[in-house]
């Protein structure tokens, strides 16, 4: 995932650079708004972290410009600010922020509004996935294998549903605990379970182990 943050602080682009990195997100810092437009054009990140007072191009501007850039209607938008006023909530909102966090910031709480805001973005894009022969649909909890309905348990089904959102990418046993057990106090061996019975359903060749590490989906 890729984040943008645009701040003219350069002790909070370094405070959130260094503890977003840590969670292993692809990080491009801006220090003004019309680099921030830059860096989004050029990039297209999956998240945008806006400061509101900015000189020049504040917030509030920056993110009704991005907002106009259809290859950015997708980007999700964050203001960080130190004013607690309705006034920058609202027009935040109207500008089409997604999210809003008031400065300090508290790193673990960052990162858990980062995470559950990328979570729906994940969701809301990846409802059905068709990939090979494969079709799942995660509203109606249903698994198509050339053309056979594969039945799945629930916790089997939205493993392989995770897996499946981003086929080739290393899935890490702490983002899966995360994701599929909402960071429930599960062991290895409960993983391990469940990806030898998905296999036990759609064949040993799709998910692949990476030792010590995790698990991806190839079709």
């Amino acid at each position: 995932m890729k984040i943008l943050i645009v701040d003219d602080e350069e002790d909070i682009l370094e405070f959130l650079s260094y503890n977003l990195k840590k969670q292993e997100y692809k990080i491009f810092t801006a220090n003004d708004g019309n680099k921030g437009l830059m860096l989004a054009q050029k990039h297209n990140p999956d998240l945008i972290i806006l400061d509101v007072m900015m000189p020049g191009m504040d917030g509030i501007e920056l993110c009704d410009r991005i907002r106009q850039v259809p290859a950015l209607n997708d980007v999700l938008i964050i203001f960080l600010t130190a004013r607690a006023e309705d006034y920058s909530e609202l027009a935040g909102f109207d500008a089409g922020a997604d999210d809003y966090i008031t400065k300090p910031i508290k790193p673990k709480l960052l990162i858990s509004r980062i995470k559950a805001i990328l979570r729906r973005k994940t969701e809301k894009l990846a409802k059905n996935i068709k990939l090979a022969n494969f079709e799942i649909d995660k509203d109606k909890y249903t698994l198509f294998y050339s053309g056979k309905e594969i039945f799945l348990a629930k916790k089997e089904f939205n493993l392989l549903f995770y897996l499946m959102t981003l086929p080739g990418k290393v899935f890490k046993r702490k983002e899966i605990i995360e994701e599929v057990w909402n960071d429930a106090i599960v062991g290895d061996r409960t993983i391990d379970v469940h990806i030898r019975k998905i296999r036990e359903k759609i064949g040993d060749h799709h998910i692949k182990t990476v030792k010590g590490v995790g698990y991806k989906f190839d079709v």
